[in-house]
């Protein structure tokens, strides 16, 4: 049995209280759907906790887990309400950045298909594949840090075969860690973080983009928490906010049971 685990961010009490509920015998694998860590209050023991849990747990990256990584380099600034210090002054600070970098930034498993964000609608299962390996031989390579020192940016915003180079990797990235909305033009729109229902005229969440050639797999993808919990026949959004005072979710991928627990509010959405 597997369980699907939504945006944790941090959140390590609230991870403790949904195994209790969904897993007290300690069976299942877990899949988390990236963002192991940020903005919450206990990074640190959130980490250590998934790390040790081994081949058990399955973690894709996302963006704030790129952000830790980006930050322990010094590609990136911290930013004022990163909670990541405990990581960065940690003894086995190294042991974790190793850990975590060395997680996919894709998951399949027969039909299922987990990302932290989502996918390009005109790339099918394999290709999914093959550029989140692409990436990931990076981030697993030695210069590893060079990367992360050009990934950031929101161009190109249009995929392109002839795309090459640090272009081509940042694309890939900001498809599987960022992707919401495709603008009328094709194009990726970084700026809208609303709900779809709040999506200007055109504007298509990339799941519902025609002829998307996915659509035949179950796609698990978190990072979007106005859009809150979708459980389609083959689409789970399990993102509930919990670092805003939602709840944090699981589903059992297996009969689609869900668990979820509410979440103190950690942070303030309108400080974002």
């Amino acid at each position: 049995m597997t369980l699907a685990i939504g945006d944790l961010q941090g959140c390590n009490a609230r991870l403790g209280a949904l195994l209790r509920q969904a897993d007290p015998d300690r069976q299942q694998s877990l899949w988390f759907c990236g963002d192991l860590v940020n903005r919450g209050p206990h990074s640190l023991q959130a980490l250590q906790r998934i790390k040790a849990m081994g081949d058990r747990a399955v973690a894709v990256l996302g963006n704030h887990d790129l952000h830790l990584l980006a930050t322990a380099v010094g590609a990136r600034k911290p930013h004022r309400h990163d909670t990541l210090d405990e990581i960065l002054r940690h003894p086995e600070r190294e042991a974790l950045l190793h850990w975590l970098r060395h997680r996919p930034l894709l998951h399949r498993a027969q039909d299922h298909l987990m990302v932290h964000a989502g996918l390009w609608p005109q790339w099918d299962a394999a290709q999914c594949e093959s550029l989140a390996e692409e990436v990931q031989q990076v981030l697993r390579g030695p210069h590893w840090g060079d990367f992360l020192k050009v990934m950031y940016g929101n161009l190109p915003d249009l995929w392109n075969e002839t795309l090459s180079g640090d272009d081509r990797l940042r694309f890939v990235v900001n498809v599987f860690t960022r992707i919401r909305f495709i603008a009328p033009d094709g194009r990726m729109d970084f700026s809208l973080k609303e709900g779809t229902e709040q999506a200007p005229e055109g504007y298509r969440p990339w799941f519902d983009v025609p002829e998307r050639r996915t659509a035949d797999l179950t796609v698990i993808f978190g990072h979007w928490s106005t859009l809150g919990l979708m459980t389609r026949s083959r689409l789970l959004a399990l993102d509930t906010g919990c670092v805003w005072g939602g709840h944090l979710t699981a589903v059992r991928l297996e009969d689609r049971a869900l668990f979820q627990v509410p979440c103190p509010r950690e942070r303030d959405p309108s400080h974002f």
